[in-house]
């Protein structure tokens, strides 16, 4: 017999966003495997289980994912982290890997499945889908994601200002995630468009830690959490009609 994997999805930081489908999978014999960014370093993902009142298994497998862009680097990690997963499961036993938020929604998981079926294409794979971040901050901040015939844009905010700007314009909502790197260059796009009354800033939410803040503008020059959001609503988008599937202005 060969093992499963599961890519079992956590939410974002409140256990009790934790669906009964990864509640039910944490509580079987399956082995435990959690992201780090460096050896022996915290994880995210693994610090909501435990939040929980969940205990963590002494066999569980801390996997390292480093915070950097060098593909070849993370390349490396990965592949690491593949073979000692691929190992397990060869064992007989099935592996659940930790993930906050979805782990179909910007997530370490589908890096670590892509690199599992590319050595072994046989392996089964499952994702256990969870409450995202996105959907965590829009109801922290009584903001609808999406009403009626709603547009909605997701992008990192390392796209650029440019990018940001443009997709403001097209979209009723953007979600913007990471903006940590180029708040400050978000906050005076927003303050030019006028659109600081209608935008939210949301820092790990659900979590112990969470931090909602309506007026951005204080953010100015502060260092933010990684993980945080700043979500946009546009009441200024100019509006099309639909026709055979097409905008028409």
């Amino acid at each position: 017999m060969i093992g499963k994997l599961y890519g079992v999805s956590l939410g974002p930081g409140d256990p009790d966003l934790i669906t009964r489908k990864a509640w039910a999978l944490l509580h079987t014999s399956a082995r435990w495997a959690y992201p780090v960014k460096k050896k022996n370093g915290v994880s995210y993902a693994l610090n909501i289980a435990i939040r929980a009142d969940l205990t963590m298994p002494a066999d569980a497998l801390e996997l390292i994912f480093p915070m950097t862009h060098d593909k070849a680097i993370l390349a490396k990690y990965w592949l690491q982290a593949a073979h000692m997963v691929i190992e397990i499961l060869h064992q007989g036993q099935d592996v659940i890997f930790l993930v906050e938020g979805d782990a179909s929604t910007f997530s370490t998981f589908q890096h670590l499945a892509k690199t599992v079926r590319v050595l072994e294409a046989t392996l089964q794979i499952e994702t256990i889908a969870g409450v995202s971040s996105l959907q965590a901050a829009a109801a922290c901040a009584t903001m609808p994601l999406a009403d009626t015939d709603d547009t909605v844009a997701i992008i990192p905010a390392g796209y650029g200002i440019d990018m940001i700007s443009t997709l403001l314009d097209d979209f009723d909502t953007l979600m913007l995630l990471k903006v940590k790197p180029i708040l400050d260059d978000i906050i005076i796009l927003l303050r030019d468009k006028n659109l600081l009354e209608s935008s939210c800033f949301i820092e790990k939410a659900g979590a112990p830690e969470e931090r909602i803040i309506s007026n951005i503008d204080s953010l100015y020059g502060e260092k933010v959490n990684y993980l945080s959001l700043i979500m946009v609503r546009n009441p200024h988008r100019i509006r099309g009609t639909m026709l055979r599937g097409c905008l028409k202005k």
